[in-house]
């Protein structure tokens, strides 16, 4: 059973998640006296003590958050592969050797599959990747050395995970965010904002609130979206073009439906 869980608390629980989370591609929570294991891709939950039947078979709650994320998202290894460069730092190169190499490939068959050259070019970059793992697994242990001494200054918001524009303008401490939103949204965050503000960094924020009205897994219609938009400020055209630009809102092709990027 899945539990409709708030596109900005996906996120939190996708970005705090350790190493094994991530591979694993869910976590455990505690909700009410109940635990579940929930995905971090979608939020789907699963109860802990409820069995859960997947075609004919039947398998405990974690078992089942595990064949939920290889069914519905193909794997960490691919979902995660498959993320935006402003994200994993990786380039489409990169991402193809991983691929290749994750498929245990020979040197050989990874430079012929990619057209890369020589086995001695794949050799090249196996090891630059492996350097740099190596780095990044000392850049963790020194941020975790960081993070443990007391915040001197406010801490970041979190970036929603489906924000395609990554970059300064989501550099929001959460003092800032809520000085933000108290200035536009006058008579409260469920409230209409009074305008729409031209510097970057103050749409992001309002965006992030704005989005908390869409439910995630829910499809819309553009009338509907357009009427909860509306409620917040009379451009509704212009808040549904950079919720979608900003990656916070997806939507079919020809506009017929509308739906939280998760």
């Amino acid at each position: 059973m899945s539990e409709g869980i708030e596109a900005i608390s996906i996120s939190e629980k996708f970005w705090n998640a350790s190493i094994e989370e991530l591979k694993t591609g869910f976590i455990y929570e505690v909700r009410e006296q109940s635990g579940y294991f929930v995905c971090l891709v979608c939020g789907e939950a699963f109860e802990k003590g409820v069995i859960y039947k997947e075609g004919s078979i039947f398998y405990d709650a974690e078992k089942s958050a595990s064949v939920h994320v290889e069914r519905v998202h193909g794997g960490m290894f691919k979902w995660l592969l498959g993320l935006d460069k402003k994200l994993t730092g990786l380039t489409d190169l990169q991402k193809g050797l991983l691929n290749a190499f994750h498929q245990s490939q020979n040197d050989g068959e990874v430079a012929k599959g990619l057209g890369i050259g020589s086995t001695s070019t794949v050799r090249n970059h196996r090891f630059s990747l492996r350097e740099k793992a190596k780095q990044a697994k000392l850049f963790l242990a020194v941020m975790d050395l960081v993070e443990e001494k007391p915040m001197v200054s406010s801490s970041f918001v979190t970036i929603p995970r489906s924000a395609s524009m990554v970059d300064e303008r989501f550099a929001i401490t959460e003092e800032e965010n809520a000085e933000i939103i108290n200035a536009y949204f006058k008579q409260g965050p469920e409230g209409p904002i009074f305008e729409f503000p031209k510097k970057q960094k103050r749409k992001a924020a309002i965006l992030r609130q704005l989005i908390k009205r869409f439910e995630p897994g829910r499809e819309y219609n553009e009338k509907e979206v357009n009427q909860i938009l509306s409620e917040a400020f009379s451009d509704y055209i212009t808040l549904r073009r950079y919720l979608i630009d900003y990656g916070l809102l997806e939507r079919e092709e020809d506009g017929s439906y509308y739906w939280v990027k998760l």
